[in-house]
Order: structure tokens, then C-alpha cells, then sequence
């Protein structure tokens, strides 16, 4: 039996461009539903699950980096924010509020479909049967590797998809520095100074799951001119 088609939701209060997406998407074999705007949005995540978000963020009311912001606190769902908006700035401003890609308008179709699958393909893969659980002590906190969660105290702690790929990238390189430009192509993303910021961005956020003071890091560690390194007990 094959896999379910990964079902994704566009957030957009331009009609035309929520109809071409839709339309665009489901040619290349996903499910997609729509909303028009912050609220309607809500009422759609409160009674489906989605394995991916597409969120424009100039809409009325509740923008996108606002709600990607309030979805955070309970979902670990991936989002990926459209925007008229390049500048550098009001990316890292999506990804402080825990985007995990960002695409400016006007863009390809195929770029929003290389995005996409790109995400998806960062998700964390199923728990082989029987594995053995491998799993690192962070003060408190612990990464089960097998599993890729996150927990402290055996209370999870949500890790968005980004998140999630970055504590894969640290486990399998433990105690050594990954430069931030081999995090960026790790991350499937563009090259670039931006995206080196971006990655910046992303690794204060996961500094603040796992550590006591994110800002004196004992785990997530940065080695001057090398990079971050992962070190547990």
C-alpha cells in the first residue's frame, strides 16, 4: 500500500492565488485545503491535522508571522510563509516566530513544489521496530535519537521540523563543529549570508529547549570561526 498523499494548507486572502496553489498542488499529488485568512484558518487546524503549512503573511488582521507565532505554542507542524516582503529582516523575522522556510512573491511554482517537498523530506522518518533507543543526556533534557523527540522530565518538548533536523544534523556529528554554510545546504536551503543568519535564528530558538541559560550554551556550544557543536554529558 502506497504512502497518503501529504495534506497541506494555504493560508492566503487573495482568492485567485489560494485557487492556482490548490490547483497547482494537487496536480503533483497532494491534498490541499484552503483558508482565507488568521481565523478561518484556526477553525480549519482545530479539527484537521496537516503536514504542512503554506501561509502568506501580508493578510488582514492577524498576519502570518503572528499566527505562525500562536501556532508554535501547540503545533510542531512545518509552515512555510509567502510574502511580498525580501528584505533580509522580515525573513528572520518569520523564522523568529518559527517559520521554517521562507519564499518572497513573486515566485515559480516549481520553487513553492521544490520548497515544499524539500520540508516534507526533513520530517522525521518512523521508528524502526526494535530499535534500540539511543539517547542523550542534556542536563535535564534528553534526545532520544531513534525517535527524534525531545523531553525533560518525560515531558516533551515540541521541536518545529526545522528543529527537528537540526538536532538530527548535531547527533550525527556529536562533539564536532558543523559549519553554518554545511547547516544551511543540510537545511535544503539557498546558500547565502541570509541563510546563514536565518540558521543563526533557528539555533537560539532550539538553544532555548535545551538549555539551563541560552545565553552561556554548555550543549549547543559555538566554536569561533567553526561553526556549533553539539556536546552532552
Amino acid at each position: 500500500m502506497s504512502d497518503p498523499a501529504p495534506h497541506l494548507l494555504i493560508v492566503d486572502d487573495d482568492e485567485r492565488i489560494r485557487g492556482l496553489l490548490r490547483k497547482f498542488l494537487a496536480r503533483h499529488g497532494f491534498l490541499v485545503s484552503v483558508a482565507r485568512d488568521a481565523a478561518h484558518a484556526r477553525r480549519v487546524l482545530a479539527g484537521l491535522e496537516f503536514d504542512l503549512i503554506v501561509m502568506d503573511v501580508m493578510m488582514p488582521g492577524e498576519d502570518g508571522v503572528a499566527l505562525t507565532r500562536a501556532l508554535r505554542e501547540t503545533l510542531t507542524t512545518p509552515i512555510l510563509l509567502l510574502t511580498a516582503r525580501g528584505e533580509t529582516d522580515d525573513r528572520i523575522a518569520g523564522f523568529e516566530a518559527g517559520a521554517d522556510d521562507y519564499l518572497p512573491k513573486p515566485f515559480e511554482p516549481k520553487e513553492l513544489l521544490l520548497r515544499i517537498n524539500a520540508i516534507l523530506r526533513r520530517m522525521p522518518e518512523p521508528e524502526p521496530e526494535g530499535a534500540a533507543p539511543k539517547v542523550l543526556a542534556l542536563g535535564p533534557v534528553r534526545y532520544d535519537m531513534e525517535r527524534a523527540e525531545l523531553t525533560q522530565d518525560g515531558t516533551p518538548i515540541r521541536l518545529t521540523a526545522t528543529e527537528t533536523q537540526l538536532m538530527r544534523i548535531f547527533s550525527q556529528n556529536l562533539r564536532q563543529a558543523v559549519s553554518r554554510a554545511k547547516l544551511v545546504i543540510d537545511l535544503g536551503r539557498d546558500q547565502g549570508q541570509a541563510q546563514e543568519r536565518a540558521v543563526d535564528v533557528q539555533i537560539t530558538r532550539l538553544r532555548r529547549k535545551i538549555e539551563a541559560d541560552p545565553k552561556q550554551p554548555r550543549y549547543l556550544q559555538t566554536v569561533r570561526g567553526e561553526g556549533y557543536m553539539l556536546a552532552p554529558d
